[in-house]
Order: structure tokens, then C-alpha cells, then sequence
């Protein structure tokens, strides 16, 4: 996959995490919520090794 790919892939994880995350708030499924919290930092970690990546040129 390229790096512009890449990218795009993990902001819609985010977004998902995001979206899980308000569900769980919205239903009161404390899980859910838990489960989209943590998506949204795993795709923040890919995000920062992209970053990492452009800033050294890989």
C-alpha cells in the first residue's frame, strides 16, 4: 500500500473509533465505548509512524 493509502486507512480508523466511541456513550455501553477509545489511539500510533516515516523519508 503508499504512504497516501496508508494514511487515508488509518483517519477512517479513527473516524470508526470515534463513531464506536459515541455509540457507546450514546447507548450507555460502557464496552463499546472502551473498544472505541482504543481504536482511536491504536490509528493514532499508525498516524504518528506515518509521520515518523515522512520525516525521515521513508
Amino acid at each position: 500500500m503508499n504512504d497516501a493509502a496508508d494514511k487515508m486507512k488509518h483517519q477512517g480508523e479513527e473516524l470508526g473509533g470515534k463513531a464506536k466511541e459515541a455509540a457507546g456513550k450514546l447507548t450507555g455501553n460502557e464496552r463499546l465505548e472502551a473498544e472505541g477509545n482504543a481504536d482511536q489511539v491504536k490509528a493514532n500510533l499508525k498516524q504518528a509512524g506515518d509521520d515518523v516515516k515522512d520525516a525521515v523519508g521513508l
